[in-house]
């Protein structure tokens, strides 16, 4: 069946407390998707943020942003008050999340929740259930409030390289911090699991993010260095990027560290296995970040400047994705098959059988012939207006060439009276797609102040927040009737 949907992160929601959360403004958007006809809510990553304030560095691949736990229900359960919540600095932007602030003031009302925290036995069934990486991730920050947050690599050797008998003292001298980050993670998955409850009630299916990468300073890099491109001292030897092209000069270096795929498919890629199978249990769908990774990936020496002198490395290809088809027959993939393409991703991609994404700000930007442009999709296909690293369409249509706005009005039969955004999103939602998503930035007509990412910037992201109101009866029913024209809901 045909579907379509909407790409709004949980952070971007409106609500008090400086950041969107899964609280009531939350259930107010599903109810939204399902008033308008939409049967997917994309999202991105739901880990915690890390360098530069980015959902895609972070410290876990299996823990909760705790900033998404909703401050309200916890006073519902008498763990917070309204005038302790009210007494913090969360920011004085509503349209904006500011990250400063929400560092410094969520850590010290989560300890107070914990501190009102009586629930014992259901704390410790959580635990026991999710030992496999609560135990880790949980001494891991401990660990790391202990130092000054400072990271892992940095820590005392016995630390850094996880002596059996440094970690146990550790654990018993920093059992109630280890406890009070395993309850922050109660909390965060007590509260998705009721979301995705009136989701799936809704019918609207959960997309998320993987990404491809961890940092070095993250749990995983600590507990598992053989997995990883280090050396004996257990620093890289070579980190991830993408190369110069007509945008950077220099390339993106993002600093991550990089798999030994060669020991990961001597164990049948069970890192993976497992982070993946943590990832569907959260969602219905799950984006595979940097899909070109697992065909090829750009490996720069460690300690470089940029990106230019770094390499294409093969990676693990079909052996890779057999296995996840093999272990995880179940999971639908998004194969987010963006930047370089040589023909070996495009073969991998259609191999594997996953959808790709087409991104119609890419379809218009030259006179040469586009695999972005509509008329050359196939049906296995996901169609985006825009992404949360591109441009919003109406800051698209204002910065973009004069020659590339001619292509994209004449190609999609665009008018004023309809409007560019909005005929945009009309192109995409008739396209042959399977699945057509659209940012909320795009359906709200939101101009530069609304993008989400640039990638390469390295602060200031990831910020956007809609403000109050912007959920109305009129938007809702203009999506409702543009998914009932193109057949992606059923017709009342």
């Amino acid at each position: 069946m045909r579907k379509s949907g909407i790409l709004m992160h949980i952070t971007s929601l409106p609500g008090p407390y400086g950041v969107g959360t899964m609280g009531k403004n939350a259930y107010a958007f599903l109810e939204f998707l399902h008033k308008s006809g939409q049967q997917s809510w994309q999202m991105l990553p739901l880990t915690p943020t890390g360098f530069g304030d980015s959902p895609y560095q972070s410290c876990s691949a299996y823990a909760g942003n705790p900033y998404l736990i909703d401050l309200d229900t916890l006073v519902r359960q008498h763990l917070l008050k309204k005038e302790e919540l009210l007494a913090v600095d969360w920011g004085d932007d509503d349209t904006r999340v500011d990250f400063g602030k929400l560092y410094n003031g969520r850590t010290p009302i989560l300890k107070l929740a914990y501190s009102r925290f009586r629930n014992d036995q259901a704390l410790n069934a959580f635990i026991k259930k999710n030992a496999s990486w609560l135990n880790d991730y949980a001494l891991f920050m401990a660990l790391k409030e202990t130092h000054g947050f400072a990271p892992w690599f940095q820590w005392e050797e016995e630390l850094k390289t996880r002596d059996p008998e440094a970690l146990e003292a550790q654990r018993q001298a920093l059992a109630e911090p280890i406890r009070f980050y395993c309850f922050v993670q109660y909390l965060f998955f007590r509260q998705w699991t009721a979301l995705r409850k009136k989701a799936e009630e809704y019918g609207i299916e959960l997309i998320g993010d993987v990404p491809i990468y961890v940092p070095y300073d993250s749990v995983e890099v600590w507990k598992d260095p053989q997995l990883f491109q280090l050396d004996e001292q257990l620093t890289p030897t070579a980190v991830a990027g993408c190369p110069p092209d007509a945008f950077t000069a220099d390339g993106q270096l993002w600093g991550n560290p990089l798999y030994r795929w060669d020991v990961l498919e001597k164990t049948g890629y069970k890192w993976w296995i497992d982070r993946l199978a943590a990832a569907g249990k959260l969602f219905d769908v799950v984006r595979l970040d940097h899909f070109r990774g697992f065909e090829a990936y750009w490996a720069v020496p460690y300690g470089d400047e940029n990106a230019r002198g770094g390499k294409w490395v093969k990676g693990p290809g079909m052996s890779f994705v057999d296995a996840l088809k093999k272990n995880l027959p179940d999971l639908d993939f998004i194969a987010e098959d963006l930047g370089f393409l040589t023909q070996e991703v495009l073969d991998l991609r259609d191999d594997s059988g996953y959808p790709g994404m087409k991104v119609l700000e890419f379809a218009f930007d030259s006179m040469e012939p586009s695999e972005y442009r509509p008329h050359t999709y196939t049906a296995n296909t996901v169609c985006y207006t825009g992404t949360h690293d591109n441009m919003t369409m109406r800051q698209w249509f204002e910065e973009a060439s004069e020659e590339a706005v001619k292509v994209a009005v004449d190609y999609m039969t665009l008018t004023k009276k309809e409007g560019y955004v909005w005929g945009t999103i009309r192109t995409a939602m008739s396209s042959v797609s399977n699945r057509a998503i659209v940012q909320m930035q795009d359906y709200l007509n939101l101009g530069a102040e609304a993008r989400m990412n640039f990638p390469g910037k390295p602060s200031g992201n990831w910020t956007w927040r809609a403000k109050k109101g912007y959920l109305t009866g009129s938007l809702a029913a203009r999506i409702l009737e543009l998914s009932q024209r193109y057949d992606r809901c059923k017709k009342a």
